[in-house]
């Protein structure tokens, strides 16, 4: 399996999972999405914003690397969020509708991708200004792999909150192969 195919398979997943999420999060009242719940974010909806901030911010990135311009011209004419944990949406149904948005965008986006794409160097600048270059694919795992820590922190605030989003494993979309 290829890197980039290990790409799809995490795209895929974030999709997977976060419909999941919002569907379970959907049955909570406003006000038990914003109840601050002690949470890095606060609450539900603090979080589920702070993952579309930071995707948001990560997806501008990917697109000034010259090859993925085109396939994230959208995201990058979105305003840049100015903090982590900035309400984008303090509606739910608007958060999740543009989640959903969001994440075609990030389905077609590592469709487009190619080898000579994920071996690159993106320099970038973090939100406090520092300069960084790294590796692509490397970026684009943390990218992955900060949307699943944070999915996991809604998991335990929908728990306690009464609601189980049911099964949250990976493993649950690898595809069966045969021996």
């Amino acid at each position: 399996m290829s890197l980039k195919n290990h790409f799809e398979l995490l795209a895929a997943y974030n999709q997977w999972m976060n419909s999941k999420v919002y569907e379970t999060a959907s049955h909570l009242t406003a006000a038990d999405l914003a109840k601050d719940r002690g949470a890095f974010f606060g609450s539900i909806l603090g979080t589920l914003n702070h993952i579309l901030v930071a995707d948001t911010i990560w997806l501008q990135r990917f697109a000034s690397h010259p090859p993925c311009r085109n396939s994230l011209v959208e995201v990058a004419d979105l305003p840049t969020p100015t903090r982590l944990n900035q309400l984008v949406f303090d509606d739910f149904d608007g958060l999740a509708e543009h989640r959903t948005w969001l994440d075609r965008k990030i389905i077609n986006w590592v469709a487009e991708l190619s080898d000579n794409d994920l071996d690159s160097v993106l320099s970038y600048k973090n939100s406090k200004g520092i300069s960084s270059s790294k590796r692509y694919s490397n970026l684009i795992l943390h990218f992955f792999n900060h949307q699943t820590h944070h999915r996991g922190q809604v998991s335990t605030l929908l728990s306690q909150a009464g609601e189980d989003i049911g099964v949250t494993d990976l493993l649950a979309q690898i595809p069966q192969e045969t021996p």
